[in-house]
């Protein structure tokens, strides 16, 4: 579904993404993430067609990332997603689904389904007197009236309540189930674990970790192992239920500790495991812990042109408005 090969961008002497390659199967979610200014977000906008890459090559449902037909089959959210605000639900939808041209019957059904889904119940009520929950489901929403093969993620939940957060992510598995293939980007790691099949972790504009939870966990990650003996040991802490407790991280450790328990008259009562978390994971990788809402270098994310004004004319996502890919970006 999408194929990534030696994908590099440059502004000047920096480098925002060097030499990525990855492929996506369809039906997958499919998670990039990295501490702010990894190059996540220059590598959805190469994806997206929104800016051209200095080398490499990516293709998104067969067709190059480049190529405006691929715009057709891609629904994009951005992190910054501001909505046309004297518009309703259903207006702004209907813009959106006459911009693609969608037959009025389809966009209707599929307007009134993906809102009874997302349980967005004020569909005539001003978009500027939504929360901002709300209006999250109305972008989510927008990415999916031209019902696309392909979604681009980015932050879906950020900001959002508990329940919504919930909901958003709930959404984004049966989206995987109905066999669309989403790149789902997010800073909250919890919410990459519980939702992507594959994921690829950048930094400093390079993938440097890459597969499942499980495999990533199983190469970069270290097994904490709670060791409780009944025995007092000069590397122990007493529990509250009488036991000793010590935490180490191999299975060499662990066996010198049934040998010390022993030799003191004792024994190891129980050994518990702790699977590395993703976080740790990412930590140890980068150096840096995960950071939250990203500016790029510092600057206020900018909205995209299209979500300027419902006067634009461009058939697109408000973040694919601009007809031709730009080289300006910051890089991010």
């Amino acid at each position: 579904m999408i194929r990534v090969s030696g994908l590099r961008k440059t502004y000047g002497d920096f480098a925002a993404v060097v030499e990525s390659s990855f492929e996506i199967d369809a039906g997958e979610i499919f998670g990039v993430v990295g501490p702010n200014g990894a190059g996540k977000t220059t590598t959805l906008k190469m994806l997206s067609g929104l800016i051209e890459p200095t080398a490499g090559t990516a293709t998104v449902a067969g067709f190059d990332a480049a190529d405006p037909e691929m715009r057709h089959q891609l629904g994009f959210l951005p992190e910054e997603s501001p909505l046309y605000e004297e518009m309703t639900p259903r207006s702004y939808l209907r813009f959106f689904a006459d911009l693609y041209d969608v037959p009025r019957a389809v966009g209707t059904e599929r307007i009134e389904s993906t809102l009874d889904r997302l349980e967005l119940r004020y569909r005539d009520r001003r978009l500027g007197d939504m929360s901002k929950g709300m209006k999250r489901k109305v972008a989510i929403a927008r990415s999916l009236v031209n019902d696309p093969e392909v979604l681009i993620y980015d932050e879906p939940a950020s900001g959002l309540d508990p329940l919504t957060t919930n909901s958003v992510l709930d959404f984004t598995r049966e989206l995987r189930d109905a066999n669309k293939t989403v790149i789902f980007s997010a800073h909250n790691l919890y919410h990459v674990e519980s939702v992507c099949d594959r994921i690829i972790i950048m930094n400093e504009g390079r993938i440097i970790a890459r597969g499942s939870i499980e495999e990533i966990r199983a190469q970069h990650g270290q097994t904490a192992y709670q060791v409780y003996t009944d025995v007092d040991l000069p590397e122990t802490v007493p529990t509250d239920d009488g036991r000793h407790r010590v935490d180490v991280e191999t299975m060499a450790a662990v066996e010198l500790l049934q040998t010390a328990a022993a030799d003191a008259g004792g024994s190891v009562v129980d050994i518990r495991t702790d699977e590395p978390s993703l976080e740790a994971i990412f930590l140890r990788l980068t150096g840096r812990p995960m950071a939250g809402p990203r500016t790029a270098r510092g600057t206020e994310p900018t909205a995209s042109a299209t979500d300027a004004s419902p006067t634009d004319p461009s058939p697109a996502d408000s973040s694919l408005a601009d007809s031709s890919p730009a080289d300006t970006e910051p890089p991010q």
